[in-house]
């Protein structure tokens, strides 16, 4: 294939699934350190910290989709919380050759899968601005995820 053929819109049609980032991009961030300067004071033991994950998808007009990944740390002390960071981190992907069944987890699990070392990267960068060593998200099983998200669905479903 050449090189103009490769960069051609639709051109991974014809030659089975495809996933493209075509933008990334922060929706919204939020970090608090609520008790700085005096939580920076080197403190005796680690803090216990509470973690979130969101994803969410849509499909837009122009064919393209969408992913929002939302990531969430809260890190506490005995005497308080130290920061709140929240992340709001988008991207727009183009996907072809993928049947309509299959769509929803490649949404949910293979785009936040590309959106997720930028997103750590993000959070990392500012709680250390922020003061405290950069915290360092560990790799998130995003399809176990989405598996314990369609029970919760079903149990809702099952107790309507």
């Amino acid at each position: 294939m050449s090189e103009t053929q490769a960069g051609a819109p639709g051109a991974q049609e014809g030659e089975g699934p495809g996933i493209r980032i075509l933008a990334q991009f922060i929706r919204d961030l939020s970090f608090e350190n609520p008790r700085a300067p005096e939580a920076l004071r080197a403190a005796q033991g680690q803090p216990q910290i509470d973690l979130g994950v969101e994803m969410n998808a849509r499909g837009r007009e122009d064919g393209l989709f969408e992913v929002d990944l939302k990531l969430s740390a809260k890190a506490t002390r005995e005497d308080g919380a130290l920061f709140v960071v929240e992340l709001l981190y988008g991207g727009v992907f183009q996907i072809a050759g993928i049947p309509a069944e299959d769509m929803e987890p490649v949404l949910l699990i293979e785009c936040p899968r590309f959106l997720f070392p930028f997103a750590r990267r993000i959070i990392a960068d500012v709680t250390s601005e922020g003061g405290f060593p950069p915290f360092m998200l560990d790799p998130i099983d995003f399809a176990g995820v989405y598996a314990a998200r369609k029970a919760q669905e079903g149990e809702n479903v099952g107790h309507a």
